[in-house]
């Protein structure tokens, strides 16, 4: 069972789909319109929706804002290797915010997906680094 579900606003979600699941390994488990799709990864379910039509994530605020991608919100996927899975994405032409940082808990850089939104691939700090 699922256990946390993020939603994404994406322009394109045939894109979305294929970098993710190409590139990060989503599965889909559900794609039921154009405009929607909802994919997995572990006990990950991301929720890919575009800002129009009728689905419920287009639906302009009441205050008259749009749903749009982008944003400094994001998932964070931990690899045990983060030189060697950057090197692996930008071969594929992969887009990026930033170059790898070091930080407090470890290192981390930030993946666009192919609408703009972050995606933070994250090597923790190793107990005894």
């Amino acid at each position: 069972m699922v256990q946390v579900a993020v939603r994404y606003i994406v322009d394109d979600v045939e894109a979305a789909i294929a970098f993710y699941t190409g590139n990060l390994g989503f599965t889909v488990e559900l794609h039921p319109a154009p405009g929607f799709a909802a994919l997995s990864r572990g006990d990950l379910r991301l929720m890919l929706s575009e800002p129009v039509g009728a689905g419920g994530a287009a639906q302009v605020m009441p205050d008259g804002r749009k749903p749009e991608p982008g944003g400094w919100n994001r998932i964070v996927i931990t690899t045990e290797d983060l030189d060697a899975e950057v090197e692996r994405l930008r071969a594929t032409g992969a887009s990026f915010r930033n170059e790898i940082v070091t930080g407090f808990g470890g290192k981390q850089i930030l993946l666009e997906d192919p609408s703009g939104n972050p995606i933070e691939l994250s090597e923790p700090r190793k107990p005894n680094g």
